[in-house]
């Protein structure tokens, strides 16, 4: 199972990162917080003190076409909140 799927960056996460040592994924909806604590771990070789999950569920969308109203649903997601040991960061843009 792939637990990881991406890193979110965004201006409220890079705010986060910059104040309080936090970085955000969109992670696997079936991980649990241990699991999310343990990939993080080996694939970026960083201490994490602290993690915090959210479930989102797809917003409901809907558009007009010449056939009438066509809605549905984005794909929900899971976000995971990670809070890493002072002095110790994660640099996405190393491998670029």
């Amino acid at each position: 199972m792939e637990i990881l799927k991406k890193p979110l960056l965004t201006e409220k996460v890079t705010q986060l990162t910059e104040k309080l040592n936090r970085y955000a994924f969109v992670v696997d909806p079936r991980a649990n917080k241990i699991q999310i604590k343990a990939a993080i771990e080996t694939m970026y070789g960083v201490t994490i003190t602290d993690v915090n999950t959210m479930r989102y569920v797809g917003k409901l969308k809907s558009r007009n076409t010449k056939a009438g109203a066509v809605s549905g649903r984005a794909a929900a997601y899971k976000k995971a909140i990670i809070t890493l040991k002072d002095g110790e960061v994660i640099d996405f843009y190393s491998n670029i």
